[in-house]
């Protein structure tokens, strides 16, 4: 090709690339594979290579590239960032009404609801259609300049498109949005991170801020952050924040599907209730909605108190953090012998539910938050999340706040409590203490274990006060006669349990391994340790070495695997417990489903919903618990809620139970 050619294919390439960029990020289409379009972007990226005369700032080839930057550069807003009031229940929405009704009692009112995304606010500058700078909010009116990282974002465009269509187009665009991290790469993440031995980050949030202020760029782009646009600052004709939202989808700008056109306050507390019951079912969080007057004339004359739009307003969902007051810590042994600290609290209601617990973790926690018995604390609690105290209010310290104790003996056999090197917890040193007994039982009876019905907390702490078991394997030598004179126990519950206690006596490997109770094994860890060895027999001879050759464990896992076959109080419970019970022998099951995303949503009649999970898995299919372009089956059962919905519009394949059956036969 001669220079004219290469220049022409050059921008033929990038007009293709930013087409299906916006078809799959606007649009949520897709007409040619991720190989494909991997392969446009390889040719792209060769010829301008070659030609580096070329290559231009809005190539989408220069997502990634270059130097870190040595720090970030202050830019200052024209039009400033501000906050947004917010309000809590209904009462507090109709007030806000009301206020601004008031000022323009003439002026009909109606508005614009969007989800309130639980991210990190960004402001996009376009000249002559390419994007020339990003920044954060910073304070409101000067933020920091993050365009190399946010060009790393696949959901920004770098050019914009349609600008054809528009009249008087003026040089310079400028658009506003949120940048966030989706929850599945946020779980990715921080698996990683635990796999490497690294510090896993607290929430979707503070990844992505954390990961846009990274100074080199190519570590931004490995973090797969997302974007979606809320608000067109530039005057492009727009008369309501409706139409900003279309003007700039449009563009090219990725905006939410969700937002929605209200009439009236009624329709947004309807919209509230319906978004706070799906929440849980999306891909990110979010912690309310933002309401806006929907026209904008009306939202200028309206204009600014403090810091605040008079004509906007956040309406959360209930609170996920707040502040509480410790009036007690003591420490649980669990069934590795770590010592935790559990804080007791002032009751308190957070994110819907009442909180009178919170775990401080270990030692070296208590150390990091400075806490006290008797400090005023921040809490936090996400979704189903076990709350969590991130912060010490120590302004309001009265002197009367007591220093925790660490204990020197463990609070429940009185043995030396020691420090393993290396470990951040606590341990007791007794081998025969009676929590870790407890704690290792009430694992192994559980579910998700050996599944023996009957056998719970309380009922397992009055066996081992009897004298009755001792450890694991006792639970087998169990009599009707035993449970009958007990309190608790009538002759039916008696029978029962024992009955529950005969059928865990066949198990499958990956379940009892498991119940047992290995340090960092979890149900899916046991289930592909039993896939790849094949016997228990196996695992117990394997080495560090080849136990990482096993998919998804890591350096971390195989050593507490390996170490747990090695200590010889292990081997003998084992051993005996292998005296009582069966392992079925683990059957090779053909991988129909390998690389196969599928998201369970509403109820099954032939199976619980752990069973769907357990059979697909057993497919080598992977369960995720959000619906996107990646799931390949969505699984419908009676009343399947929003997820169903999602799938039939991104044309996802939708099963039901039935066809559900044939896939996993």
């Amino acid at each position: 090709m001669n220079e004219n050619e290469i220049k022409n294919r050059i921008n033929k390439l990038k007009d293709e690339i930013n087409h299906h960029r916006y078809l799959y990020h606007v649009l949520d289409k897709q007409e040619i594979s991720d190989a494909a379009l991997d392969s446009l972007k390889h040719e792209l990226y060769t010829l301008e290579q070659a030609n580096p005369e070329f290559i231009t700032p809005d190539s989408p080839t220069q997502r990634v590239g270059g130097q870190a930057l040595a720090k970030f550069t202050k830019v200052q807003h024209q039009v400033p960032m501000i906050s947004i009031e917010d309000v809590f229940n209904p009462e507090e929405l109709k007030n806000w009404q009301t206020r601004v009704q008031k000022m323009m009692p003439n002026a009909k009112f109606d508005y614009f609801a969007e989800l309130k995304m639980d991210g990190l606010a960004v402001s996009l500058i376009y000249e002559n259609g390419s994007l020339i700078q990003a920044a954060t909010r910073g304070d409101g009116k000067i933020g920091e300049d993050v365009t190399r990282n946010i060009k790393t974002i696949e959901a920004i465009p770098l050019k914009l498109v349609g600008l054809d269509k528009l009249n008087n187009i003026p040089e310079r665009i400028e658009i506003r949005g949120e940048i966030f991290m989706t929850a599945k790469v946020f779980a990715k993440i921080n698996k990683e991170q635990t796999k490497k031995g690294l510090k896993v980050f607290a929430n979707p949030r503070n990844a992505a801020a954390g990961s846009i202020r990274q100074l080199d760029s190519k570590i931004t782009a490995s973090r797969q952050l997302d974007f979606f646009g809320y608000d067109l600052i530039t005057d492009l004709g727009q008369k309501t924040h409706e139409q900003s939202h279309e003007i700039m989808k449009n563009l090219g700008i990725k905006v939410n599907s969700f937002a929605k056109y209200c009439k009236n306050i009624e329709e947004i507390e309807n919209f509230y209730n319906k978004i706070n019951k799906q929440r849980d079912d999306l891909d990110y969080w979010i912690d309310g909605i933002v309401i806006n007057v929907n026209n904008l004339e009306l939202m200028k004359k309206l204009g600014t108190v403090g810091k605040t739009k008079r004509g906007m307003v956040a309406f959360k969902f209930p609170a996920e953090q707040v502040t509480t007051v410790i009036e007690d810590v003591k420490f649980n042994v669990g069934r590795t012998g770590v010592l935790t600290p559990l804080a007791y609290l002032k009751p308190v209601q957070v994110a819907g539910t009442t909180v009178s617990h919170a775990t401080l973790h270990n030692i070296d926690e208590i150390k990091r938050l400075g806490v006290k018995i008797g400090d005023t604390v921040i809490l936090e609690k996400a979704g189903d999340i076990i709350p969590k105290i991130i912060e010490v209010l120590t302004n309001l310290r009265t002197g009367k706040e007591q220093d925790i104790k660490i204990p020197q003996k463990c609070p429940m056999c009185g043995a030396v409590i020691v420090r393993k090197k290396d470990k951040v917890g606590i341990y007791c040193s007794s081998l025969k203490c009676f929590s870790i007994e407890k704690e290792k039982i009430i694992h192994f009876v559980s579910k998700k274990g050996m599944n023996i019905d009957g056998l719970g907390e309380k009922i397992v702490e009055q066996l081992m006060k009897e004298g009755l078991i001792h450890d694991v394997s006792d639970i087998y030598k169990l009599k009707i006669e035993d449970l009958e004179t007990l309190e608790r126990f009538a002759e039916k519950a008696a029978k029962n349990t024992i009955e529950a206690i005969k059928q865990s006596r066949q198990v499958s490997l990956a379940r009892f391994l498991y119940s047992l109770g290995i340090r960092h094994v979890g149900e899916e860890t046991a289930y592909d340790l039993a896939q790849h060895f094949g016997s228990l027999d196996k695992i117990k001879k394997t080495s560090v070495v080849d136990l990482q050759k096993v998919a998804d464990i890591g350096e971390v896992v195989a050593q507490s695997v390996y170490n747990y076959f090695k200590d010889n109080n292990n081997l003998e419970m084992v051993d005996s417990l292998l005296k009582q019970i069966e392992i079925a022998k683990v059957v090779k099951i053909k991988q129909t489903l390998n690389g196969k995303s599928l998201v369970l949503t509403g109820a099954l009649d032939s199976m619980t919903r752990d069973e769907a999970k357990s059979k697909v898995r057993n497919l080598g299919g992977d369960i995720s618990s959000s619906v996107s372009k990646n799931t390949d089956y969505v699984v419908a059962g009676d009343d399947p809620g929003s997820k169903y919905d999602k799938a039939k519009k991104l044309g996802i394949k939708i099963l039901d139970e039935k066809k559900f059956l044939q896939l996993i036969k």
